[in-house]
């Protein structure tokens, strides 16, 4: 019901938006249609301002059914380019998070110095500092998929970091007083009780990481004027007026996603189940 409802509002959104240029089409041919026939104009329109559902499903089983998966004009060629930039980027987050986390955890200095830096990291606009990012990279011979990791790894490593130090801060002082009268080392305690104590966490963390992470390799992309991946694909049909490519790019990304965060939530459930969590 709920899928029924958003594509009834999107086709009626598309009439309402398209209804212009189905106007202006209208008069330049001096003809007049019957309400079915302007309905019906537009939505078939081939450079709509909101194109209907149904033009994006063809344009995204074209891209993705009928190309060769090595054709440029392919989204599965695109999605691979940017699911490469967004792994490498995550990867790298997600080991930076939970060494500052471990850090932070550890000693109060860093506690109190590094983690202010850390929260204010994330008020700059990443829209401004990609292409500084991008340039200084790009100046030591850094080009290609390096620049976009380093993007999607600033943006995904302060939930990690967040998380993990949450959750190596979660176990109980009684717990923490219990292993002090196990004369337990400062390497017992983090291995044995505040590593397990932060499992949940981490993987909470790294399901947004990883979302945050695409959004960053796709942010990358535009500043460079790379001819592959999902945000080369949004900025040649910005340019081009395709707005049915825009659409169909945006759908592969967010199921691009979906995956990630699967296969994220997949991984956790094998540890959680290693760990002896119930099923």
């Amino acid at each position: 019901m709920v899928l029924a409802a958003i594509v009834l509002i999107w086709y009626v959104g598309a009439v309402w938006l398209n209804a212009g240029l189905v106007e202006q089409r209208l008069e330049q041919s001096e003809t007049k249609a019957t309400a079915a026939e302007f309905i019906g104009t537009a939505l078939a329109l081939d450079r709509p301002l909101l194109p209907a559902p149904h033009q994006v499903a063809e344009e995204f089983y074209d891209s993705v059914f009928t190309r060769d998966v090595t054709s440029p004009r392919s989204l599965v060629y695109h999605a691979e380019i940017t699911g490469s930039a967004t792994l490498l980027g995550f990867a790298l987050g997600t080991v930076l998070g939970i060494v500052l986390a471990v850090g932070i955890v550890s000693w109060r200095t860093l506690d109190r110095s590094l983690l202010p830096w850390i929260i204010a990291s994330q008020t700059i606009p990443i829209l401004a500092i990609a292409p500084m990012i991008i340039v200084v990279l790009g100046n030591i011979g850094l080009t290609g998929l390096v620049p976009k990791a380093v993007i999607s790894m600033y943006l995904c490593f302060f939930p990690i970091t967040i998380g993990m130090v949450k959750g190596l801060r979660s176990p109980d002082p009684l717990q923490l007083d219990l292993m002090r009268t196990y004369s337990a080392t400062p390497s017992q305690v983090f291995w044995k009780l505040r590593w397990p104590a932060s499992v949940a966490f981490l993987f909470a963390s790294l399901k947004v990481a990883i979302a945050i992470s695409l959004v960053g390799a796709i942010v990358g992309e535009l500043p460079t004027g790379a001819q592959g991946g999902l945000g080369a694909r949004l900025l040649s049909g910005s340019y081009y007026g395709q707005t049915i490519q825009i659409w169909a790019a945006l759908f592969m990304a967010a199921l691009l996603g979906m995956v990630l965060v699967a296969l994220v939530g997949v991984v956790e459930r094998m540890t959680l189940r290693r760990m002896g969590a119930k099923p």
